[in-house]
């Protein structure tokens, strides 16, 4: 796969390996991610038991879902085309003393080399930051085995998440950087349907995450207006 060929926006790789020193800081940018970590393995052992598993996460930034993965007892590959968020990601592992293979490599090229290799396949809060994410459903779709799941996380495309997501998170409360969200990214989750269906993995099931900014707590709910994820299975 030529540099031109490979989906990924330029810009998005800038602006993550200018925060890549902060990805564990808890009160850094990034502490949505540590804070929705738990909720999104929780959504995914409803679905399916992580210990044991063969498990990629694609778009694996510093390592944050890698590692609660593989505190799970999974056997975890994490891939990131942001080297300086690898870099990261690997020298936590000196202090997590955890096992997670770190890899430079487009999901569309893995997906060549190593199809129907993983059991489960996690791709969180990715979609929304490259070109074509109907080109990343469809390498993940190619690497999971047959029977096995794969899960994903973006944002939904309407009136209340931009003023939530966008407006709010990055402008109001400051919770994210300013321009971390493009919102003619977001996603419907019919679109999201559409891409997995075309993919050849069926969507088992969808969860809202919502958050309060009272009570400054996330949780799994039925409301996928903002931030939604969704559970699919590649067939037997």
């Amino acid at each position: 796969m030529t540099e031109a060929n490979i989906n990924v926006d330029p810009s998005e790789i800038a602006k993550f390996s200018a925060l890549a020193h902060k990805w564990w800081d808890t009160e850094s940018e990034f502490k949505p991610l540590h804070e929705i970590n738990p909720l999104r393995i929780d959504f995914m052992q409803k679905h399916v038991e992580l210990a044991g598993k063969k498990i990629l996460d694609v778009g694996c930034g510093g390592g944050i879902l890698a590692e609660g993965l593989a505190r799970h007892g999974a056997n975890v590959t994490g891939i990131d085309l942001a080297e300086k968020s690898l870099k990261v990601a690997k020298l936590h592992l000196f202090e997590s003393k955890l096992e997670v293979d770190y890899r430079c490599v487009p999901v569309e090229q893995l997906a060549t080399e190593e199809p129907e290799s993983y059991d489960i396949v996690t791709c969180m809060e990715m979609l929304e930051h490259v070109p074509s994410p109907a080109s990343v459903v469809a390498a993940c779709a190619r690497l999971v085995k047959p029977g096995g799941w794969v899960f994903f996380s973006t944002l939904n495309r309407n009136a209340k998440s931009y003023l939530l997501a966008v407006v709010g998170a990055e402008y109001v409360l400051g919770m994210l950087p300013r321009g971390t969200h493009d919102y003619a990214k977001f996603i419907k989750p019919s679109e999201l349907a559409r891409m997995t269906r075309n993919a050849e993995i069926e969507t088992v099931s969808l969860s809202g995450l919502s958050y309060n900014p009272l009570t400054k707590i996330y949780k799994l709910d039925d409301d996928a207006a903002v931030n939604y994820l969704i559970a699919t299975r590649k067939a037997p």
